[in-house]
């Protein structure tokens, strides 16, 4: 049987500075309120992703301050900035070492005990792709590096950088993807040479002991087809032999994949429990609902090892990408289908302000009470045994009328739980009114068209009555629903 967990990212530098201004004194992970925590337990989350605890340095935190189109960027989302509220990326790791700032290892390991009273499970990052320019292997091991040439300098300026070592000045490479200029508070790592590689092992095992998984930042990068196409170099498969080892030492400990280019089911292979469902949020993006079915029609053993997500903090704000109504539409097909649901903090309240990884400190936004409600009944229907241990499977709509192909408008999906549960989930992902029939692929038993009001529940309230939306006819449904319409059904 499948479990379908729910996670909460929280950059938890932001929550301490918001702390920090509250108690008049500097924040850290001990001052984090057991009542926030029951809150994230409360509304059903099962993880919860710190993101950007390690120890950053002075180097990135310098390229992140001095960098004008970065500080332009930053001013979007706070006018007001100043030097402090920029620390450089979380993503830019000099040690991993749980920050100073945010108190330390042991300050972590007692939020971990107070988070699994509550039942959380703690995630962390893992950035196998690169470091900060300060690290101690840039002096220690510069061979741990894609190391450059005076002509790779010349040429490729954004992707090459010279740095001062004890034994004389080298050029590194800037960490990046084979489709963007270098990140330049990062330095790429060589999984060409097998020493690396046990070395980020190491690294590995010793953040395995902190959390209960890890998010692995461009996991791609790291493939072998990957990182010969970006370096021209020869590498082993690095992840088969990174998660064996972590599962040697907790058989329960989870992957999750930040993955793109449609390589999430090679990284499934590999071992990733979850992989970033990029796809799913970019058709979404697309306002069609055929891209969707289609998407949403891939096998089980798949679609149950995705991330689902509408925001996060590489995307923009859901709220401002996604009007209200196509917002609600979009969450509806996104976290009641199956794999891992992932929320971002801010995305509940319909934060509209994008709150870069380099900086500290968050607006003051205004909550979108249309869109907490929305999401805290989400939620809570989430709870559900039937959407954490069901049987989920796509409906095909059918044309009602020659003439109205409206019916390729709808996402229809059902979950089973037991001998009686059902769930039937309809969605008109369009600007237009949708019509449909679609036949559930479960018997009803002896129910009339009087009786199918009366013994389904609209779990979401939603503005269309049953009898409008859905309703019997003979032993088909038929689905009529108004432009980005949404209606749950469920039969206990």
């Amino acid at each position: 049987m499948s479990y379908y967990p729910t996670l909460y990212e929280v950059n938890l530098r932001v929550v301490l500075t918001t702390l920090t201004e509250c108690l008049g004194r500097h924040a850290t992970m001990d001052d984090v309120p057991d009542e926030t925590l029951a809150d994230w337990a409360t509304k059903g989350f099962d993880w919860i992703w710190l993101m950007g605890v390690w120890q950053t340095g002075t180097a990135a935190r310098t390229i992140s301050r001095e960098n004008a189109a970065l500080r332009k960027e930053l001013q979007k989302t706070l006018p007001d900035i100043v030097d402090g509220d920029i620390i450089g990326s979380g993503f830019a790791v000099q040690d991993y070492h749980i920050s100073r700032e945010l108190g330390g290892n042991k300050g972590l390991a007692r939020l971990r005990a107070r988070m699994k009273t509550h039942g959380l499970k703690l995630m962390l990052d893992f950035v196998p792709n690169h470091l900060a320019p300060d690290h101690k292997w840039v002096n220690e091991h510069p061979e741990y590096f894609v190391l450059g040439t005076e002509d790779d300098l010349v040429l490729q300026p954004q992707n090459f950088r010279r740095i001062q070592t004890p034994n004389g000045s080298r050029i590194f490479a800037l960490g990046r993807d084979p489709y963007f200029p270098g990140w330049i508070d990062t330095l790429q790592l060589n999984f060409g040479n097998l020493a690396l590689q046990h070395a980020m092992l190491g690294e590995l095992q010793r953040i395995s002991r902190s959390c209960d998984g890890v998010r692995c930042d461009m996991a791609m990068l790291v493939l072998p087809a990957v990182f010969k196409r970006t370096w021209g170099i020869e590498s082993q498969a690095f992840w088969p032999s990174a998660i064996r080892m972590a599962r040697e030492l907790d058989p329960n400990f989870l992957f999750m994949a930040e993955v793109y280019w449609e390589l999430e089911w090679e990284l499934q292979q590999q071992g990733f429990d979850y992989c970033y469902d990029k796809r799913l949020y970019d058709r979404l993006r697309s306002w069609e609902a055929g891209p969707v079915q289609r998407h949403l029609a891939a096998g089980l053993d798949f679609q149950n090892r995705l991330v689902r997500f509408l925001e996060n903090h590489d995307e923009p704000r859901a709220a401002k990408v996604f009007p209200l109504a196509r917002h609600l539409a979009a969450a509806v097909i996104t976290y009641m289908t199956p794999g891992l649901r992932f929320f971002h903090q801010g995305q509940l309240e319909g934060h509209l302000k994008h709150i870069s990884p380099h900086v500290v400190r968050s607006p003051v936004e205004q909550v979108d009470h249309a869109i907490e409600g929305f999401y805290l009944k989400l939620l809570e229907v989430l709870q559900l045994p039937i959407l954490k241990e069901g049987k989920w499977r796509l409906l095909n709509p059918k044309r009602i009328e020659a003439e109205d192909g409206s019916h390729e408008n709808l996402i229809a999906f059902q979950w089973d739980h037991d001998h009686s549960s059902i769930l039937i989930v309809a969605v008109n992902y369009s600007a237009e009114r949708s019509r449909a029939s679609i036949q559930i692929q479960r018997e009803l038993g002896c129910m009339s068209k009087d009786h199918f009001e009366d013994l389904f529940e609209d779990l979401f309230d939603s503005a269309v009555n049953i009898k409008e939306g859905i309703r019997l006819n003979e032993d088909e449904l038929i689905i009529d629903l108004p432009a980005w319409g949404v209606q749950v059904l469920m039969r206990r």
